[in-house]
């Protein structure tokens, strides 16, 4: 056991590494699954797509890792990169609706909650609109209407299928009636969509809630979620105070909506891209 010893000269003492400093240097090197509870070296989870290598568990990734993981060699261009809320309410809450989308773009990067961009998916030109759940919950504000509105329309000017990727808790409370006004319009875009025969594939991850489920993410022609994910409405314990009932466990996840006939099915995120083109090639050939 003396080989694991260090020799050290009388009267010197070793060097004593702050926890300050151990805490700096280790910092963001890891992460704890939230399902198995596992630490997982962040490098190695985000290799595998934010997927758990031990238990499988999906967690959360930000809208420019999914365009990489979606659209080959993860290139892509992006359209309406520009647009931004007018705050037409003059909105005022703990702080300005204008303050909170400035934070919210420093932070993030991005003009509001979603990208919309054009790229190749298995060799395939496609429209795709990605959202971005840490811009304000990834909620439905004029912005991300009105960039859906213009991708369906590039898709039905370019005769491209469509992919939008949701992740938001609905419609931006901030902008009021403006917010859900943008639900009939791009349901009203989608018809238009579907009529010129281009599908639509809606893919939703966690979490998907409000105006964004009752509109857009259920529409698709295919409507696929990825594993565990949080789909609904209202919230478990809002609809646990309306009908005063104990709600089944697993409620509102995605495997219980499959099997309740609301998506059409549920696909592990490293098998997503292969299986949406797999859908193209049956819809358009």
């Amino acid at each position: 056991m003396s080989w694991f010893k260090r020799d050290i000269p009388n009267g010197e003492k070793l060097p004593r590494i702050d926890d300050k400093e151990r805490r700096v240097k280790t910092e963001g090197l890891w992460q704890k699954c939230e399902a198995c509870r596992q630490i997982i070296w962040k490098k190695e989870l985000e290799a595998n797509w934010n997927v758990c290598p031990k238990c499988g568990a999906h967690s959360r990734m930000d809208s420019m890792m999914r365009l990489r993981m979606l659209l080959d060699g993860g290139a892509y261009q992006e359209f309406d990169a520009g647009l931004r809320s007018s705050d037409p309410l003059g909105f005022v809450d703990s702080k300005p609706y204008s303050q909170r989308l400035a934070a919210m773009q420093e932070a993030t990067n991005l003009s509001d909650a979603l990208i919309s961009a054009e790229g190749r998916l298995d060799g395939r030109t496609v429209q795709i609109c990605s959202m971005e759940n840490r811009f304000i919950g990834g909620s439905m504000g004029c912005v991300v209407g009105e960039k859906i509105a213009r991708a369906i329309e590039r898709a039905m000017e370019r005769r491209t299928p469509l992919v939008i990727v949701s992740a938001s808790g609905g419609a931006r409370m901030q902008e009021g009636a403006v917010s859900l006004m943008q639900m009939a319009k791009i349901s009203a875009a989608l018809m238009r969509l579907d009529e010129a025969r281009l599908p639509y594939i809606s893919v939703l991850t966690d979490p998907t809630t409000g105006g964004v489920t009752a509109s857009y993410a259920m529409l698709g022609d295919l409507n696929i979620a990825e594993p565990g994910a949080l789909i609904g409405f209202a919230g478990p314990r809002v609809i646990e105070q309306t009908i005063r009932q104990k709600l089944p466990e697993g409620f509102q996840r995605a495997e219980f909506l499959l099997k309740h006939g609301m998506l059409d099915a549920v696909v592990p995120r490293l098998e997503l891209k292969a299986y949406i083109s797999k859908a193209f090639k049956f819809f358009i050939g």
